[in-house]
């Protein structure tokens, strides 16, 4: 009973639903994971049908890929920003990007007292990574081959791993200090993570390293492995009113 209660009371605290081992529950339980899945499929068809076409070789996609990588790195040699997209390049690897989390992660869990909430955020960020790794292995697309490359990069290109994880990373993140933000900080935050995201995934095309069809996957299944993880853990369901004494703001979960 003492560790039920505790397992409530801090379930309460990160604003998952108390756990319930009744019909309810486990109701409850089986209705965030359909909701789950359904959240995953919406991001994973779109990525399914580009790795599809790209697998098959589909002669409209390889075209704009290639016509797109061409441009973009013809255009990125002539403006001279070459070595500010290998700063980028550097900066945004997926081992730089959860590295640089795990300070928000630790503050999130030992001053914010979202210790749950805290270990969801950890797994799904090492979950994405895992699964984008994977993901590469199955479609084994070839990176641009470039007359004059702007960088040198190894292993396969779709989905592009720094647009996956960082979308993977920034996303959780957000989720995780949503509920001890204002909403001016919540804006900002948001607008924040989604241009670097953007700049992230401009700077895989204009070096060369990726096409654009491999950035948009990224992005599609970095945001899906997150939000599905989410709903999962503890869906849409309010926090109960002890909770929402405890959080200051008392602003609501996403």
């Amino acid at each position: 009973m003492a560790g039920r209660d505790r397992s409530r009371r801090q379930g309460e605290e990160d604003g998952r639903p108390a756990p319930s081992s009744g019909p309810g529950g486990r109701a409850s339980r089986r209705s965030r994971l359909v909701r789950s899945a359904a959240s995953m499929s919406a991001f994973a068809l779109p990525v399914a049908v580009l790795a599809f076409a790209v697998r098959e070789h589909a002669h409209a996609l390889v075209d704009l890929d290639a016509r797109l990588s061409d441009a973009a790195t013809r255009w990125a040699r002539r403006a001279g920003i070459v070595p500010a997209l290998a700063a980028v390049q550097a900066a945004a690897q997926p081992w730089v990007v959860y590295t640089a989390s795990v300070p928000v992660l630790a503050w999130s869990a030992v001053r914010l007292g979202l210790r749950s909430r805290t270990t969801w955020a950890f797994v799904t960020m090492m979950g994405s990574w895992g699964l984008g790794a994977l993901s590469k292995l199955v479609v084994r697309r070839v990176r641009p081959v470039l007359d004059d490359p702007l960088t040198v990069t190894t292993g396969y290109s779709f989905p592009s791993g720094h647009a996956l994880n960082f979308a993977a990373a920034s996303s959780t993140v957000l989720v995780l200090l949503w509920p001890r933000l204002r909403p001016r900080a919540r804006r900002l935050l948001t607008v924040g993570l989604v241009a670097l995201a953007l700049v992230v995934g401009a700077d895989r095309v204009l070096i060369g390293a990726h096409f654009g069809s491999d950035v948009i996957a990224g992005y599609l299944l970095g945001a899906g492995l997150s939000i599905a993880s989410w709903i999962a853990f503890i869906g849409p369901t309010p926090p109960s009113s002890s909770a929402r004494s405890s959080w200051s703001g008392s602003e609501p979960l996403p």
